[in-house]
């Protein structure tokens, strides 16, 4: 990019009569509370209790005289109950057994068929919808009357329809018809599972966050009949010692961002450490050996966040280009003609980076950093083109406005930020497929984008801010806002879709890769399903899911 720059005497580091966009957003509810696990002691007991628990639950998993569908249910209850990374190569070797046995004139039940579908379709096998074919009657080939009083298999069928992909009728058919029966159901069935049906049809399990849902499943598994406690007890006692380890690194990031001052410093930005740990590091990957990823993407994340808010929310345009250049320069010698608030981020940012550049030398992974900082440079040069729009009145159409608002979702800096910290399994050709901005990331950018601007761009253009894809939408066909959003939720169906289709084979890079790309997706739907639950204080629905998952160990 060629940026004109204004001389430095037109521009002092202190303007206190320029009008600022503001945001008014509020100081973190979080305080120091995450700072008192400094001194949290591990608990040796604990772990040994845990390790002989795991292999009572292996020695169940690998049980020889279980039928396929007692394995497929244990792998499910393992899975949701968030202690499947135990077990992945013994699942891989079971799952993949039960796909190359499997028979198309199988007399399995929905439920059975259904369950079979999604756990093989999320671990990247090549299975086709056609195995629902029988489930339908008729000339008109409808889904069977039978069917309807089957609570389980509708449920069933309904999370395997998540998974669905383009050209896939049936399960179109199949969500329509699931989704339409269990809402008019779930009032008549018993306490127990009128929840699970109505948990389901808010949150299906394809879109959810590990953690919130293995702890929601903890609350109701030990409901059911058919639980093991031996499982029961060693999810339960795991997901404590996993909290221990994400309390720990959750203090370590509050530390550095308390370190930073934000609140005096940069009183205009989004008080968020706590909100983006949660966000963008624990639900992309919450297993106890991607701690130091974890660590990694929340500092960027944070640093991210207060950029976002400086072309967001506070600088004027003639600042954002001098901070535009210095990104893309890269150097501390390109500090002094920016702003004190501006010279504050920039040099947090470099050093940021400095921490993460040394220790990937030390792993010998040093060729990572390059992407990363090439990554983050494509974010700034995208906000600024927004602010640029913004500057110009410029109401880009759709298309256009989609082109760059994936980019400044943040999301391909974030994704590719989230590779650093994976050992070995994230190549340099892995690197280089996510510069290529392949489908997957897009996918998991659009339901970002999607998502963020359907609820919250009422409050964003109540304050001087770049036009949404719903405004955009409005003006370029001439539409209401609702017909905008439905025309949005469908771009977003297919965005899933896109995803979905990332894991079929052959697979360009590791499932464990593509599943971080989802994870990103799904913290979208989980945490602006409603309202924006990052940027404002009142959502006490991502608060809930704080306490519970960072905060409150579970009752054993």
């Amino acid at each position: 990019m060629s940026l004109i720059l204004t001389s430095q005497a037109q521009r002092p580091n202190t303007i206190a009569d320029v009008k600022r966009p503001s945001a008014n957003y509020t100081p973190s509810i979080w305080g120091d509370h995450f700072l008192s696990y400094a001194t949290m002691e591990v608990d040796i007991k604990l772990e040994q209790h845990v390790r002989q628990l795991k292999e009572e639950v292996k020695k169940m998993l690998m049980d020889p005289l279980k039928s396929p569908s007692q394995q497929l249910n244990l792998i499910d209850d393992i899975q949701r109950l968030g202690v499947s990374y135990h077990f992945k190569n013994e699942i891989d070797g079971i799952l993949k057994q039960i796909h190359h046995n499997y028979s198309y004139g199988s007399e399995d039940d929905l439920y059975t068929t259904a369950l079979r579908f999604r756990l093989l379709r999320q671990q990247g096998c090549n299975v086709s919808c056609d195995m629902f074919n029988k489930f339908k009657e008729g000339n008109d080939q409808k889904f069977k009357a039978s069917l309807l009083s089957d609570v389980s298999g509708l449920l069933s069928l309904y999370e395997a329809t998540h998974l669905r992909i383009h050209g896939e009728g049936i399960l179109e058919e199949a969500l329509s018809f699931t989704t339409t029966h269990l809402q008019s159901i779930k009032h008549s069935l018993s306490s127990s599972l009128s929840k699970e049906v109505a948990h389901a049809l808010m949150q299906p399990l394809r879109k959810g966050i590990n953690r919130v849902e293995a702890r929601y499943y903890l609350s109701i598994y030990h409901e059911r009949d058919s639980h093991n406690d031996t499982l029961l007890t060693f999810a339960k006692l795991d997901f404590n010692l996993v909290q221990k380890i994400h309390q720990k690194e959750l203090c370590e990031v509050t530390r550095w961002w308390k370190d930073l001052d934000v609140r005096n410093t940069l009183p205009f930005t989004r008080d968020k450490a706590t909100e983006v740990y949660f966000c963008w590091a624990l639900s992309v990957y919450f297993e106890p050996q991607y701690s130091y990823a974890r660590k990694i993407s929340s500092k960027v994340t944070a640093m991210a966040s207060i950029i976002d808010d400086i072309y967001d929310a506070h600088g004027t345009f003639e600042e954002l280009e001098l901070f535009t250049e210095a990104i893309q320069r890269w150097d501390v010698c390109a500090i002094d003609p920016l702003p004190d608030y501006m010279k504050v981020c920039y040099k947090a940012l470099l050093e940021a980076y400095t921490e993460i550049e040394e220790q990937l030398a030390k792993e010998g992974k040093l060729y990572r950093i390059h992407y990363a900082r090439e990554a983050m440079k494509k974010l700034v040069e995208s906000y600024f083109l927004e602010a640029k729009w913004l500057h110009q009145k410029h109401i880009p159409i759709v298309d256009e406005y989609m082109a760059l608002a994936l980019m400044t979702t943040g999301y391909p800096m974030l994704i590719t930020t989230s590779f650093l910290g994976m050992g070995d399994i994230a190549t340099q050709e892995s690197f280089e497929w996510l510069a290529t901005y392949p489908r997957a990331v897009k996918g998991a950018a659009a339901v970002c984008r999607i998502m963020d601007d359907i609820v919250g761009h009422k409050d964003e253009q109540k304050r001087e801010h770049v036009t949404s894809a719903v405004e955009c939408y409005m003006k370029e066909y001439g539409a209401t806002e609702e017909q905008a959003i439905i025309e949005l939720r469908r771009k977003l169906s297919d965005a899933w879709k896109d995803i979905n289709e990332s894991f079929h084979p052959p697979n360009v890079v590791p499932r464990a890769l593509l599943t971080r790309i989802i994870n990103f997706a799904c913290v979208m739907d989980v945490v602006y399903k409603y309202v924006d639950g990052y940027s404002t204080h009142d959502d006490t629905v991502l608060k809930d899911f704080i306490v519970s998952t960072l905060v409150q160990p579970v009752p054993v």
